[in-house]
């Protein structure tokens, strides 16, 4: 006969994300720079620019049309009943998106600046994960398995997302560190968040929360990098031809490659 502890796992119920792993964090930092040059792409690019400036409702408009689509993707997730990859990635390229263009519009429009920008979401996101772990009693991934873990999932997700916006704006530009500085600062404290989970010196809830929030600036400078001017020290690549590049290359990670849904530890 199966053990009690074999009947339990078989009827607990599976969370509703992914296992982490390599692939993982290669995807969701591919979903981050997505995030910046398709955000862009919307409130700069489609949305009107000139030679001098942006749309002037831009940022706001832009974060209005992708927050719906968010809402839309958190909903689809939401409602499927066991783990699935497209909708899930779907779900993180959105709310990557949306916080481009709110970090932006926050940052901006409203007159915050990036460090006023970024110690608010910084409050959101601890807040967040406050309230998360003291309403279920854990914030580890492999707990979201219903509605109410998912909420404050996806709510947490958005803030860190929008947070990782603009400290990889204040990082670069006011910080005077530029995309390249950027990019090996929070490279740099990838690699540690790596070598403290391969050392086994913090706990793994810990340390994930830490790389997922730190993989957004990477993506920022790294999506700011892309499609940035020349002489502002970026490529000056096309936004639509470098967010079509990375798009592809996600969905071809989501039909070609193994996915599984997170797993307890044991």
């Amino acid at each position: 006969m199966p053990s009690n502890d074999l009947v339990r796992d078989a009827a607990a119920p599976l969370a509703k994300v992914p296992q982490v792993t390599l692939l993982f964090w290669i995807v969701k930092i591919a979903a981050t720079t997505l995030g910046e040059t398709g955000g862009d792409a919307v409130t700069m690019s489609w949305l009107g620019e000139t030679t001098s400036q942006p749309h002037p409702y831009g940022y706001l408009i832009g974060t209005t049309l992708l927050a719906v689509v968010f809402a839309a993707a958190v909903w689809l997730q939401i409602r499927m009943r066991r783990f699935h990859p497209a909708p899930y990635w779907f779900a993180i390229v959105a709310s990557t998106t949306v916080g481009t263009t709110l970090a932006d519009f926050v940052d901006r429009s409203l007159g915050i600046g990036y460090l006023g920008g970024s110690t608010l979401l910084l409050a959101l996101v601890l807040g967040s994960l406050w309230a998360w772990r003291r309403a279920l009693g854990t914030v580890a991934v492999d707990s979201v398995t219903g509605p109410r873990a998912e909420a404050y999932y996806w709510f947490t997700i958005m803030c860190s997302q929008t947070l990782g916006t603009a400290l990889g704006d204040w990082t670069a530009d006011s910080a005077g560190l530029g995309y390249d500085g950027g990019i090996a600062i929070f490279g740099a404290a990838l690699a540690l968040v790596a070598a403290l989970h391969l050392l086994r010196w913090a706990t793994p809830t810990l340390l994930f929360w830490a790389a997922f929030i730190l993989t957004r600036p990477l993506g920022a400078v790294l999506g700011d990098f892309l499609d940035k001017p020349l002489a502002h020290g970026g490529l000056a690549l096309s936004r639509y031809g470098a967010t079509a590049v990375l798009f592809v290359f996600i969905v071809a990670c989501i039909a070609l490659l193994p996915w599984r849904p997170a797993q307890r530890a044991h």
